[in-house]
């Protein structure tokens, strides 16, 4: 796929397992991020060391505040606060990566259960992409806990009415029609469509944007013709009528949601942006359903219920075996697309 940068607006694991020792791969530009990085595993590293979990507690946001990741960090620490679930929580920014830092600071916390990881499509991404030292195999998973679904979006005067009609003209030109997307997730909702659309993605061009705002602005001014992003990320500008949204990229049709599917419309592309939460390794059982207990509490706060339906969040809880495999799955899937995408 050829991408085309353009300028940012804003700016249970072997406890001995040699990889959580192992300095992090950065891939270029991050050595920035890589001292934001220690800087942020110095204060986790001393936070709820030896105390109970009800005690304290440190929530890690692989990113800066105001992402997707640091708005479930905090609202989730707002709910465990709000229903005294947890004496003192924090929450921690540790950007860099595509999460990957974050996830390599977390890894060498070995037996700290006190901190809780916030994760999802993208973190695996990363790890993938950005082939890093430090893997989900380096933590202890517990639980997703909702998912996001994308949606394919033009401009209002865009020619395209359908999805069909887009996907015709893409199909006939593949350069013609720039892509864009508010992170690495979309660009793989784009290879996803190409594939389906018997497209290489190779062949395709897809601009980088630096969050969904930024890819909004890429479709408004018309540097890109068509994209993908969050729903909660474009649905005031479709109801503006300022965008068209042309397919939801979900399994089914969505209760509340009066887009159609790709599905529906022939396309079979179901990658949702799911977000996870995940321990240190080396934690015993007892701490591990301890942790899976004060999560279940969380979700069923008012505060959490409130987020749900505040963010347009799918709720989607996935714990033990299951999400194992999920895990496994979903790995094996976004492989394929990074390979399909020449990376």
């Amino acid at each position: 796929m050829t991408e085309t940068p353009v300028e940012s607006a804003e700016g249970p694991p072997d406890p001995a397992s040699p990889t959580r020792r192992t300095a992090l791969r950065i891939i270029g530009g991050a050595i920035a991020a890589a001292s934001i990085g220690v800087a942020g595993y110095g204060s986790i590293s001393s936070a709820a060391a030896g105390q109970d979990l009800r005690s304290s507690m440190t929530i890690i946001a692989p990113a800066a505040a105001g992402g997707g990741w640091d708005t479930v960090a905090r609202e989730m620490q707002q709910a465990q606060k709000a229903n005294g679930l947890i004496n003192n929580v924090q929450v921690v920014n540790m950007p860099g990566a595509g999460g990957t830092i974050a996830l390599g600071n977390v890894s060498m916390l070995e037996g700290r259960a006190g901190n809780l990881l916030v994760g999802g499509t993208g973190l695996l991404a990363a790890t993938i992409q950005y082939g890093s030292a430090a893997t989900l195999d380096d933590v202890t998973p517990l639980a997703v806990l909702f998912e996001e679904y994308d949606v394919i979006v033009v401009p209002a005067d865009s020619p395209y009415q359908t999805l069909e009609e887009l996907v015709t003209a893409w199909e006939e030109d593949p350069k013609s029609i720039p892509w864009t997307g508010g992170g690495s997730f979309d660009q793989l909702v784009v290879t996803d469509l190409a594939l389906a659309a018997g497209i290489d993605p190779v062949d395709t061009t897809y601009i980088s944007s630096d969050g969904g705002g930024e890819a909004i602005q890429a479709l408004l001014n018309g540097t890109a013709g068509a994209a993908t992003g969050g729903y909660s990320d474009n649905i005031d500008q479709i109801e503006s009528g300022r965008l068209r949204a042309l397919a939801l990229v979900a399994e089914e049709p969505v209760e509340g949601i009066d887009i159609p599917t790709a599905r529906e419309q022939g396309y079979d592309i179901t990658l949702t942006n799911w977000r996870m939460l995940a321990a240190p390794s080396g934690i015993s059982a007892e701490e591990t359903e301890d942790l899976e207990d004060l999560i279940a509490e969380t979700i069923e706060t008012p505060e959490w219920r409130d987020a749900i339906e505040r963010y347009h969040w799918s709720e989607r809880v996935i714990v033990g075996d299951e999400l194992t495999q999920f895990l496994d799955d979903e790995h094996a899937r976004i492989e394929v697309l990074y390979e399909e995408m020449g990376q």
